[in-house]
């Protein structure tokens, strides 16, 4: 006997992941410029230079030590220039004691949730929304809320979200820039929500916590701001990851970050440090524990993304696709040209052309894009996009 749970988790249907290993199939048979794959976030700029210097400078000065064990919540130094970074960056008044290094992104918000999550709890997150949240967080025994999308904009509907909001709320999650739309949600959105969450915690007699997950926080577009969230809700927890910053999406490092104004701070931080030991975590990967430490107030060269964005709305747009502009990160969530995604997706397939069903974001009707590819494949891309919008015609 196995966990059903369990079994069901590892046998489920990945659209995403089922689209990405159709694509090299795909490759294998017609070239791989003749498939137009659009559907995993991999970025396509490579790591600055100076990670893989010092990657190789570390491995030959410390070649016993640099792959020894570190202390659970991090080594030491690393977590100080981490903390350094995030003060320089945005007065964060962290300190490495509330930084807490984790196996990437998905780590630090199972941490998160699993330190957090007492019986009855429930998070609210917001459509469209990446599909593994509600892993994690019934993976911690709590429930998820979903709040539907707000399909014009993808900002918050907040009469949708005030009416979700019971005793129960444990904590709210936010996603910006935001996979799968690219959305930033602007600072009125967020004081706003902050007002609410102040409130609702006052109503219900306990606090009510803002995760913020922020591996795109670096990939932000002109015109566009990425408020720091804790200056804006004091229950703020940071959930953070290098993998995009820093192209860095197969090394899995990532952190927690607790502030100390947080209610409850010390506790929670104990939470998540204890949630890290009981999923067996260990200690989020020495070598780039430090690599990143050393290289965390560099970025890869994120200006491509915000090309690659506006040559796709706009030529999407004049063949009649309906997009919301993104402000950040490498997705476009434009609406399918029919209410079934998955047709409209299995359609475009057909094409070579590769782009996720939104149901399973919690937006039917749309599909996600994503852009994270060389410029001229989008270029060539265009008039597979003309020919499926011709298609409907």
């Amino acid at each position: 006997m196995v966990s059903e749970r369990m079994k069901g988790l590892g046998t489920a249907r990945s659209v995403i992941r089922e689209l990405f290993e159709y694509g090299k199939l795909r490759a294998a048979e017609i070239g791989a410029e003749n498939v137009f794959d659009f559907s995993i976030g991999n970025p396509s700029v490579p790591a600055p230079a100076a990670v893989n210097e010092t990657a190789i400078r570390l491995l030959r000065e410390q070649p016993n030590l640099i792959h020894a064990y570190t202390s659970a919540q991090g080594a030491a130094d690393a977590r100080e220039r981490f903390a350094d970074s995030l003060n320089r960056r945005f007065d964060a008044r962290c300190t490495p004691d509330r930084l807490y290094l984790t196996v990437g992104a998905a780590a630090s918000l199972c941490c998160v949730f699993n330190g957090l999550t007492c019986p009855g709890d429930e998070f609210i997150v917001f459509a469209p929304y990446f599909p593994e949240y509600k892993v994690f967080i019934e993976g911690a025994g709590a429930k998820m809320v979903l709040i539907p999308p707000e399909i014009e904009g993808f900002q918050i509907d907040f009469d949708a979200f005030e009416k979700a909001l019971s005793p129960n709320t444990k904590g709210v999650l936010v996603n910006s820039p935001n996979n799968p739309s690219g959305v930033v949600y602007s600072r009125t959105t967020l004081e706003r929500l902050a007002a609410i969450l102040t409130e609702k915690s006052k109503e219900f007699g306990h606090p009510i916590y803002l995760i913020s997950d922020e591996p795109y926080r670096e990939i932000v577009y002109a015109g566009f701001e990425v408020p720091w969230a804790p200056h804006i809700y004091r229950d703020t927890i940071v959930c953070y990851s290098f993998s995009k910053s820093l192209s860095l999406p197969g090394e899995r490092i990532g952190y927690v970050f607790v502030p100390k104004e947080a209610a409850e701070g010390d506790d929670v931080y104990a939470a998540v440090a204890g949630a890290g030991r009981s999923l067996g975590y260990v200690n989020a990967p020495s070598l780039f524990q430090q690599v990143t430490s050393l290289c965390c107030d560099m970025t890869a060269d994120l200006k491509i993304y915000e090309e690659n964005a506006k040559l796709f709305v706009s030529a999407l747009r004049e063949m009649g696709y309906h997009v919301v502009e993104p402000g950040g990160a490498f997705y476009l969530f434009p609406r399918s040209l029919e209410p079934d995604d998955m047709a409209f997706s299995e359609r475009a397939k057909k094409l070579d052309l590769l782009i996720v069903p939104g149901a399973g974001f919690g937006a039917p009707g749309h599909v996600r894009i994503s852009y994270c590819v060389q410029t001229d494949t989008i270029r060539r891309a265009l008039p597979k996009f003309q020919a499926l919008a011709d298609s409907y015609k």
